[in-house]
C-alpha cells in the first residue's frame, strides 16, 4: 500500500522540503546585501548594490528604509530603496540615484527597517539580512 500525503501532511513536508533547499551547503538561510559601489550621477549620488537571496523562497518584494547619515555622523535623509523582486538562489543587481547627495559626503548607511517584504514569512527580510559593504561607506543594520 503507497501513501501519499495530503492536506497538512504535505504542507509540512514541502516545508521542510524547502528549508532543507535554503540549508544546502550547510548555509543558514539569507539575504545578502552589499553595498558595492557609490558614483556621482547628474546632481546625485548612485548607490549600486548586489542582492542575494538564499532564504529557500522568492521574494516578490523587499524595500528598505535607510538613514544616510553624513561624514559628520549626522542623519541627513531617511529614504525607501526598494529592490522589487529577489528570486531564490539568484543574485541581482540593483542601482539608486539619490538626488541632491554628494557621495563623498556620506559616512554611513543605516537599514532602519524593513518597508515591505512580500513573498516570504514576515520579518524574515530583515531577520536574514546580512549587509556588506565594498565601499568606505559604512553600511548595515
Amino acid at each position: 500500500m503507497i501513501l501519499r500525503p495530503t492536506g497538512w501532511l504535505a504542507a509540512i513536508l514541502l516545508a521542510c522540503t524547502v528549508h532543507a533547499a535554503a540549508q544546502e551547503g550547510g548555509e543558514p538561510p539569507s539575504l545578502s546585501i552589499e553595498l558595492n559601489g557609490l558614483a556621482p550621477a547628474e546632481g546625485a549620488c548612485r548607490l549600486t548594490f548586489v542582492a542575494a537571496n538564499r532564504l529557500g523562497e522568492d521574494i516578490t518584494r523587499a524595500a528598505y528604509e535607510v538613514a544616510l547619515f553624513g561624514a559628520d555622523g549626522l542623519v541627513k535623509r531617511l529614504t525607501v530603496l526598494d529592490f522589487k523582486e529577489l528570486p531564490d538562489r539568484e543574485t541581482k543587481v540593483r542601482q539608486f540615484d539619490l538626488p541632491d547627495v554628494e557621495c563623498g559626503q556620506l559616512g554611513r548607511i543605516l537599514v532602519n527597517g524593513g518597508a515591505a517584504c512580500d513573498g516570504v514569512e514576515a520579518g524574515l527580510c530583515m531577520d536574514g539580512l546580512k549587509a556588506t559593504t565594498r565601499t568606505d561607506v559604512d553600511f548595515g543594520k
